[in-house]
């Protein structure tokens, strides 16, 4: 213990301690700001200097491109009037005084030649203005350079240029030569040998070669000849290349310009901005006191504005402050959430008009009449009061929201503070256990009815057995060979044993299916179901005037279903149709529509399974069926018929999925419902 109070440092070493780093930091910082005041003075002198070299170094590039492009004008000039010679036709006795002409005309020429095809000199004549450069037994048909001029002239049939070589002069020296080939039209050639110092004398302004250096120098660097003045001590190079791409050779004008290095201060652009830098130091001296107590004031609201942001983002309640004019003026992002709106939405929504954007439409006048008398001073409930909010999707949901007076620290009411809590959660399982009671109830409706079908199957058996044994007894008292009167009871008698013995199949089947017993299944052709239920649906038909209209494929499988139960279902489904059409307007027409046919394969996954089902349709032209009907169509004890029970769909439905198998209905065309239900076939 003692040791620990030893070696922890006195209060007052820490506070020297922490002055000392603020210290620190502070000298830092002007140190800092003294390296960028230098840096950028030292970076305005030094783009001052660049922008100059780069305007002298633009200008010689322009001068240099303005006398590349008098060289290719004067060369393609030279070698239109070497052409033009062929206008008063090649004639050897008047050829050398028109080349002699040319010759002193032209000083950059040191020699015209006429040659064959072949290239043996015919006739030549030498520049006036020089001794005699050239050998004339050096001017063969071998010659390299001549004969790689005339060969790019003769493949483009336009003048060509040879490479440049180099010629000497007796006594020492010599001279760049270039090659001009022409070709001629009656065939032949006319050589021109350019000197290129000449060439650069002739053809280059003189004011480029007035102080600096203009020279010819092949693609790679190598120096041909120059001309100009030669570089001054204290004097800084400037180089401008431009490619003269001449037919059948290149060459580069290389131009080196002498200036003397920027000054130091080459304009005033450098003193202003030093003068502006340190007014700037001087104006940030001034303020950095007044930016320590801004910064001290600023961190103290800092801490507290994070605060608050943080015990807002974590609450789950909608927060929102309104002025006295009923102008939202703060949000918290649970309320944000809550309507599905940001705050500048919410708050720009309210700069004009008091009604606000989550409120629905058909509330928004109550709504209003509500905010209008709390802003009048009246008080809301402290327990709260329920409402209903309208999200940006347009969606509706129940507020719980309680409201309080907003005070400011002049305990003067500037507003309304609200918070909201969302019950759509609580409502939905409110809901929820509605649904779930009322489904008990149907559950228990249905065990009653279950209840009631097997003791109504029990108690019917007896009955139809008696009405099946008189009908026989009766059968056998008329005898097989009943005649007349006797045959037509015979008739109407056996028919009855058959709907006798059909109603017990029926209740049978009803027992079975109540007490969910495996049925057996077997294979049953469509005309066999539908010629079943004909009879019966025929009767009624003939009653509420209805035409039966039948319709099977050709080739139809047979489907594997209880015969009994799917004749139901028919039957059933006939007769609502024809009550559809009892009850509508008959203008159009009692028609009923039954039909068998094969489901259609459209592909896919289950395409070759759609090919083992039958469809069976029954297309009414009743009154149809509304949207509020149709969502509770299949459910159990739900009828639009005052006599009905609502169990006959729901049974359908049920057997054909118990066959596995789909129960669906559609509007009918013009006017009426289809109904389809399928069964798999063999």
């Amino acid at each position: 213990m003692e040791s620990a109070l030893q070696v922890a440092p006195p209060r007052w070493a820490l506070s020297a301690f922490a002055r000392l780093r603020s210290l620190w930091q502070r000298w830092f910082l002007w140190l800092i700001l003294a390296v960028l005041v230098s840096a950028l003075l030292i970076t305005v002198v030094w783009l001052a200097g660049r922008h100059e070299v780069e305007q002298v170094q633009a200008t010689l590039d322009r001068d240099t491109a303005d006398a590349v492009s008098d060289l290719r004008i004067g060369l393609q000039r030279n070698a239109q009037s070497l052409r033009a010679t062929q206008v008063s036709g090649m004639d050897p006795t008047r050829w050398p005084e028109a080349a002699a002409s040319l010759l002193r005309e032209h000083r950059e020429w040191l020699r015209l030649e006429w040659r064959d095809a072949a290239l043996r000199p015919l006739e030549a004549v030498n520049t006036p203005y020089r001794m005699r450069l050239i050998d004339e037994e050096s001017r063969g048909a071998d010659q390299s350079d001549v004969a790689l001029a005339c060969a790019a002239a003769r493949k483009l049939g336009a003048p060509a240029y040879s490479p440049s070589h180099y010629v000497p002069i007796l006594g020492g020296g010599g001279v760049e030569v270039m090659e001009l080939c022409v070709p001629i039209d009656a065939g032949g050639f006319l050589v021109a040998s350019y000197s290129l110092r000449d060439t650069l004398i002739e053809l280059v302004g003189p004011t480029l070669t007035r102080g600096q250096e203009v020279a010819f120098t092949e693609a790679d660097g190598t120096r041909l000849v120059a001309l100009g003045t030669s570089r001054r001590t204290g004097t800084r190079v400037f180089t401008s290349q431009q490619l003269i791409d001449l037919p059948g050779a290149a060459l580069m004008l290389r131009v080196d310009g002498w200036r003397a290095a920027p000054d130091l201060f080459p304009n005033v652009l450098t003193a202003l901005v030093t003068a502006i830098s340190i007014a700037l130091v001087s104006v940030l001296v001034l303020l950095a006191r007044d930016t320590r107590r801004r910064l001290r004031a600023e961190r103290d609201l800092a801490d507290a504005l994070a605060f608050r942001k943080a015990m807002e983002d974590s609450v789950i309640t909608g927060l929102r402050a309104r002025d006295l004019q009923g102008r939202i003026t703060y949000v918290n992002p649970a309320f944000c959430e809550m309507v599905g709106f940001s705050p500048e939405e919410l708050m720009a929504g309210s700069g004009e008009s008091i009604e606000a954007p989550y409120w629905p439409t058909e509330l928004a006048h109550e709504y209003q009449q509500r905010q209008a008398r709390r802003l009048a001073g009246g008080m809301p409930p402290r327990e709260g009061f329920e409402s209903v909010f309208m999200r940006k999707d347009g969606t509706r949901f129940p507020v719980l929201i309680f409201e309080a007076p907003l005070i400011n620290a002049h305990r003067v009411q500037t507003g309304w503070m609200s918070a909201f809590i969302d019950i759509s959660e609580q409502r939905r399982i409110e809901e929820l256990s509605r649904a779930s009671q009322e489904r008990l109830q149907a559950s228990a409706r249905l065990a009653t009815v279950g209840e009631m079908a097997s003791l109504l199957s029990h108690e019917l058996t007896q009955p139809l057995a008696a009405i099946a044994s008189y009908a026989t007894g009766s059968l056998n008292m008329l005898g097989p060979h009943a005649k007349g009167e006797q045959a037509e009871v015979a008739m109407a008698v056996r028919r009855i044993a058959e709907q006798a013995d059909r109603a017990g199949q029926v209740i049978r089947s009803v027992h079975d299916f109540v007490r969910r017993r495996d049925r057996t299944r077997e294979a049953v052709a469509p005309q066999a179901l539908i010629d079943a239920v004909l009879p019966l649906v025929r009767l009624q038909a003939r009653k509420l005037g209805v035409n039966i209209e039948v319709a099977l494929e050709d080739g139809l499988p047979r489907a594997m279903c209880d015969r009994t139960l799917v004749e139901q279902v028919l039957l059933n489904l006939a007769r609502n149709g024809m009550q559809a059409m009892d009850t509508a307007d008959s203008a159009g027409g009692r028609v009923l529509r039954l039909r068998v046919a094969r489901v259609v394969a459209v592909g896919g996954p289950g395409a070759e399974d759609a090919r083992r089902w039958l469809e069976f349709s029954v297309a009414d032209f009743g009154s149809g069926i509304s949207e509020e009907v149709a969502g509770r169509l299949f459910t159990p004890f739900f009828t639009t018929r005052p006599d009905g029970m609502g169990l006959g769909l729901s049974l359908c439905r049920t057997v054909v999925e118990q066959h596995g198998g789909v129960l669906m209905f559609e509007p009918n065309s013009p006017r009426g419902t289809v109904f389809r239900f399928t069964l798999p076939s063999t």
